[in-house]
C-alpha cells in the first residue's frame, strides 16, 4: 500500500488521552521541560539510564513504577483457551522464572473468540461481555488485568512499536538518531527507523516484560507496516519482516502471544509466526479476504469497523469467521457485535 494510503486513514489514535497523559507525566517530573518527551538535557523522564543493546532483562526505573503489587493468579479456564503460566506476587521487575511466563507456553487463541477493544484512557469497563480484552499497555493497571483474568478473560496489551510517542514513560530511552518525521495526523508522534534492530530490541523487550508482568496473555504492537508509510526512511518489505519477526520472537520468549496489526500485504508471510491478527476497516476497504491465512490456520482475526453498521459487514464476517465489532473511533467501551 502506498505511503499515506488507507492504512494511515484508518489507524486509530487517542488524541485527548495522549495530551492528558503527557501533562500528568510532566507534573510528576517536577515541572521539567518535557516538550520532546524527555527530561532536561534529553535524559529519560525519571533521570534513569537508557537500555543498551543486548540488555533486554535489565529494566529501567519507570518499569517497576507501573506494576505495583500484583499477584499473578492463574487465569480460569474457559472459552478463551487454556491458562498460561503465572507466578508469585511481584513488586519489583522479575527475572525469568520469577512470575514471568515461560517461552513456548504462550496462549494460542482460536478462531471465533469474542473481543473488546478499549484504549480511551479511562478505567476499563470489565462488565462488557467479551472473552478477550485489548487494552493499553501503560495505562491499564495490573489490578484491572487481574480482575479480567479472574473472570476467565484473556488480555492483550496494546503499544506502538513503529512510532515514538512523547507521552509514554519510556520515551526518553529512544535516541534521537532513530526518529524520523512526524506521523501524519498525530504531529507529536514520530516514525522510528525500524531497521535499527540493535537499538529497538531492548526497548521493545522492556515493554513486553511489562506486559507479561502485569499478567496479560498477549501483545498488540501497532504500526507494523512502516515500509508502506511515509516515514522518511528507506524501509523495505524485507526490513519490515525482520522487525516483525523480532517482535514475535521477543513476545514468545516471554510467554506472550503476539498479534499482527494491519500489515495486510505480508499476512501470508507472517501468519505462521503470529498468533492472531488485529485489523481495522477491512470490510470498508474490501480487504478482509487478505486475512484468510490466519483463519485457515484456525487463528482469530480481531476486526473493528467504525463507519459501517453491523448489517453492512456481519454477513461477510460470519462467512469468513472474523471476530468483528463496530466501535467508536475513540475506542471507548461502546461496541456493537455481529
Amino acid at each position: 500500500m502506498a505511503p499515506g494510503g488507507a492504512d494511515t486513514a484508518r489507524r486509530w489514535r487517542r488524541l485527548g488521552a495522549a495530551a492528558t497523559v503527557l501533562a500528568l507525566l510532566t507534573s510528576a517530573c517536577g515541572g521539567e521541560d518535557a516538550t520532546d518527551g524527555r527530561g532536561r538535557e534529553g535524559r529519560p523522564v525519571d533521570g534513569g539510564p537508557a537500555l543498551s543493546s543486548g540488555d533486554e532483562r535489565r529494566q529501567p526505573r519507570w518499569w517497576g513504577d507501573l506494576i505495583g503489587p500484583f499477584s499473578g493468579a492463574t487465569p480460569a479456564t474457559g472459552p478463551a483457551g487454556e491458562p498460561g503460566a503465572s507466578g508469585p506476587e511481584q513488586t519489583a521487575p522479575p527475572t525469568e522464572g520469577q512470575g514471568m511466563p515461560t517461552a513456548g507456553n504462550h496462549w494460542r487463541p482460536t478462531k471465533g473468540l469474542t473481543w473488546q477493544w478499549q484504549l480511551d484512557g479511562r478505567a476499563i469497563d470489565t462488565s462488557v461481555e467479551a472473552e478477550v480484552f485489548d487494552v493499553d499497555l501503560f495505562e491499564t493497571p495490573a489490578e484491572t488485568v487481574r480482575t479480567l483474568r479472574d473472570q476467565g478473560r484473556r488480555v492483550i496489551c496494546y503499544f506502538s512499536a513503529g512510532s515514538w510517542e512523547p507521552y509514554r514513560p519510556d520515551s526518553g530511552d529512544y535516541p534521537e538518531d532513530i526518529m524520523g518525521g512526524p506521523v501524519e495526523g498525530w504531529e507529536d508522534e514520530r516514525w522510528l527507523d525500524i531497521r535499527r534492530l540493535d537499538v529497538l530490541r531492548p526497548l521493545i523487550a522492556a515493554r513486553l516484560d511489562l506486559c507479561a508482568q502485569k499478567g496479560a496473555d498477549a501483545a498488540e504492537p501497532d504500526w507494523m507496516d512502516s515500509y508502506a508509510q511515509g516515514t522518511g526512511f528507506d524501509i523495505s518489505a524485507d526490513d519490515q519482516l525482520a522487525f516483525n519477526h523480532m517482535i514475535a520472537d521477543l513476545a514468545h520468549e516471554r510467554g506472550l502471544a503476539i498479534g499482527l496489526k494491519n500489515d495486510l500485504d505480508q499476512v501470508a508471510q507472517l501468519a505462521d509466526t503470529f498468533d492472531f491478527a488485529v485489523v481495522e476497516q477491512c470490510a470498508e476497504f474490501g480487504e478482509c479476504e487478505k486475512l484468510r491465512p490466519f483463519l485457515d490456520r484456525g487463528k482469530p482475526v480481531f476486526h473493528a469497523e467504525y463507519d459501517l453498521s453491523p448489517a453492512e459487514f456481519c454477513a461477510e464476517s460470519r462467512r469468513l469467521g472474523l471476530s468483528s465489532i463496530r466501535k467508536n473511533l475513540g475506542l471507548d467501551p461502546w461496541r456493537e457485535t455481529c
